[in-house]
């Protein structure tokens, strides 16, 4: 094998251990196809992907509300502003985008 090509497969070899693992799935594929229109997402991988990191992220703010901040309820209502106007925020909020932008 060249120098060269020993090379970049040994790089390919790093980087593909370091990312993830390779596997097969069996996935309703026009669910698959809906969520890449959606989301603009440009591979099958980058789908799944941002559908794993989006369900974890849900899992871990579901925990931290079950845990209530670890404050009592007076202690939460404390650290709110009263003028605090969540309407007005989520409209001055830029919304999240999915995938390729």
């Amino acid at each position: 094998m060249g120098e060269k090509l020993k090379k970049n497969w040994t790089c390919r070899a790093v980087c593909h251990t370091g990312y993830g693992m390779k596997m097969t799935m069996h996935i309703d594929e026009a669910l698959l196809k809906r969520v890449m229109e959606r989301y603009e997402c440009e591979t099958k991988t980058e789908a799944v992907e941002m559908a794993l990191r989006e369900m974890d992220r849900k899992a871990r703010f579901r925990e931290l509300g079950m845990r209530g901040l670890e404050m009592t309820p007076e202690e939460i209502g404390a650290a709110v502003d009263p003028d605090y106007d969540v309407n007005a925020m989520r409209v001055a909020e830029t919304p999240t985008k999915y995938g390729k932008k």
